[in-house]
């Protein structure tokens, strides 16, 4: 399921680099806009670069599970007795193609936002971290709007709330490196305490709002 995931996804690039494109576009205007007041951009850094990572996941959750609904592959994921593995590596393979990107470019966000050293490794463990989570919670939006026609719009309307706690403590752990940096641990632990009870949940509840949303 993996591998086939990220097949289709190598195969349709243009759905990813979509999302890649908007975050980038998104954090790039910022600094530009703002090229005369370069102590500001440390403090907007860790808002904004999370903020532009929620969004530019969320553009792909639509299509998590829409492809299988629409060719039958569902019924069969369904009644296969490895749900829960198989929406694990549906996950797996989004973040890789969604996530990871992200997470591989934020030094280079970093340095725009003039930040440096510890403050660049905090932005990328927290985005490490923290981007798995949003493809987990994803998952959950995309599996109750599965079938329906503005699924789209409803799975920002269910996925935004759910982030919302992963969104601050990522944002605190980068803000914390500029200004305390003995409190990034704290974020980063919490992150990966979220990151653990996700991947180990996340898969069931989507697996049963799949059914859900089959029936």
């Amino acid at each position: 399921m993996l591998k086939r995931d990220l097949l289709l996804a190598v195969r349709n690039y243009n759905d990813v680099l979509i999302g890649l494109f908007f975050f980038i576009v998104v954090v790039a205007l910022i600094p530009i806009s703002l090229n005369e007041s370069t102590q500001i951009l440390p403090r907007l850094a860790p808002g904004l670069v999370w903020i532009a990572a929620l969004l530019s996941s969320i553009l792909s959750l639509a299509r998590l599970f829409e492809e299988d609904h629409a060719d039958g592959s569902l019924d069969l994921i369904l009644s296969s007795g490895s749900v829960y593995q198989c929406v694990l590596a549906k996950v797996a393979a989004h973040w890789l193609v969604t996530g990871l990107p992200l997470t591989l470019i934020s030094p280079l966000i970093g340095l725009a936002y003039n930040l440096h050293g510890e403050q660049l490794s905090t932005l990328f463990m927290s985005l490490l971290v923290g981007t798995p989570v949003l493809s987990c919670i994803g998952a959950i939006g995309a599996a109750l709007t599965t079938g329906l026609r503005s699924g789209s719009s409803i799975i920002a309307l269910i996925v935004l709330p759910l982030n919302i706690p992963v969104m601050v403590y990522g944002a605190a752990a980068v803000r914390s490196s500029i200004n305390s940096p003995d409190n990034v641990m704290t974020y980063l632990l919490l992150l990966t305490a979220m990151l653990i009870i996700a991947v180990v949940f996340a898969p069931i509840a989507t697996a049963a709002a799949l059914k859900i949303s089959n029936d």
